[in-house]
Parts: structure tokens; sequence; C-alpha cells
């Protein structure tokens, strides 16, 4: 059986081939990690959850860039928010996200240090 033949019968109620609205959501999310910054945040979420403090820190941004950002990406349903005291506390919305973003970095670090790619 195809690892595509695989994933769609793994998850059930997903398409064989993507429609227009998979294409469209996809190209949304794509656009979203394009940007350095957001990419950053989505890495460091994705290792657990975080306020702005720390994910100014990690990602070596002004705390507004980070909150306007992280605002983009609530918005766009890619992270949640949750009250803890006075801290707004940040995570990404599932697995699928965390994976997309190692991927993405390991196919930079393969381009940048010559490595081959993967079948």
């Amino acid at each position: 059986m195809s690892a595509r033949m695989h994933l769609a019968s793994a998850h059930g109620s997903h398409p064989q081939d993507p429609g227009a609205e998979q294409f469209a959501r996809a190209a949304d999310v794509l656009g979203l990690l394009a940007d350095r910054t957001r990419l950053a945040l989505l890495h460091t979420l994705g290792r657990g959850e975080a306020d702005v403090s720390t994910l100014t820190g990690a990602v070596g941004a002004a705390r507004p860039a980070v909150s306007q950002h992280l605002a983009k990406l609530r918005l766009a349903g890619l992270v949640t928010s949750r009250k803890d005291g006075r801290r707004v506390v940040y995570a990404l919305r599932d697995g699928h996200l965390r994976r997309l973003v190692a991927e993405a970095l390991q196919h930079a670090d393969h381009d940048l240090s010559g490595l081959p790619g993967h079948d």
C-alpha cells in the first residue's frame, strides 16, 4: 500500500486527493510560516507552552513584534492561548504543525549543509 493510501485510510475522513479547500488552507498556513519570527515562535512552542516573555527571549525579537505575530498565529488557529494568573501562555494547536515546522527546518539544514534529501 502506498504512503498516500495509508495516510488517507488512517484518517478515514480525508479525501484521497486534496480539494480546493485543502490547498487554500495549506497555502494560508505555509504563508504564515514564511516569516522568520513566526517560524521561530512555532519552533519554540513545539517544545512546549510558553508566555510572551519566554518567547521574546527565545526568538530574539521585540516584545511588541512577538505579540503581533502571536496574535496572527492565534487568529489563524495555529496556536492557542490561556490565562495563567497574569500571564498568557501559548501552545501549538496540534502535532501536525510541530512536524511541519521540523520538516521545513530539516529541509533547510540539508540545503545549507549540502546533505542529500530523503525519499
